[in-house]
């Protein structure tokens, strides 16, 4: 019987359970959190600086769908400076970002203007505060997930990304999920 899992991940942790190398490595796991069993694996990895909701399944099929074009991904996004309109247009229609393999243009994605969503201050490490100038929300919705896709289209357009959250993965929220917090779902997609 397959396990499936939601997780608020906290800044500063790496989306794999333990260290590869053969040496102690410095930085916190999925691991710490939860006493995972064997072959669990997370689907749509977020990278160290990144927090929000993450899936960990010992399901390959569950895992390649999610991972899908099918599945839509929600990011609230803080850039540094005030928004353009110009810049959301931009990343509605796709930007250019460098991958390993080269140049890629990004499918179309939905991406607007929101209120501050106050996750409060963020575990690990401030974000800079308004003395150093104005930041911005964004929401951003992707159907696809290159390797650090969501900070490489806002800096394609300009604005760097000083925190990053996903929300959402296809109609399931981080909503209720405090930091840290794992939950067991009977079905990933029925959580």
């Amino acid at each position: 019987m397959h396990k499936h899992y939601i997780i608020h991940k906290p800044f500063g942790y790496l989306s794999q359970f333990i260290a590869n190398g053969k040496t102690k490595s410095r930085h916190k796991y999925l691991g710490e959190l939860y006493d995972f069993p064997e072959g669990t694996m997370s689907i749509g990895r977020l990278d160290l600086q990144s927090e929000g909701l993450l899936f960990l399944t010992t399901d390959g099929q569950v895992s390649h769908e999610v991972r899908s074009k099918k599945i839509e991904k929600e990011y609230y996004v803080q850039l540094d400076g005030e928004v353009t309109n110009e810049a959301l247009e931009k990343l509605q229609n796709g930007v250019e970002i460098s991958t390993d393999s080269g140049p890629y243009q990004t499918l179309p994605s939905t991406a607007k203007i929101i209120e501050d969503p106050n996750f409060g201050i963020r575990v690990g490490r401030k974000v800079r505060d308004d003395r150093h100038g104005p930041t911005t929300w964004v929401s951003i919705t992707i159907n696809e997930g290159k390797f650090r896709q969501v900070r490489k289209m806002t800096a394609a357009v300009g604005y760097p990304t000083l925190r990053l959250v996903r929300v959402r993965i296809g109609d399931i929220l981080l909503d209720g999920l405090t930091l840290g917090e794992v939950k067991e779902v009977d079905n990933l997609f029925n959580a």
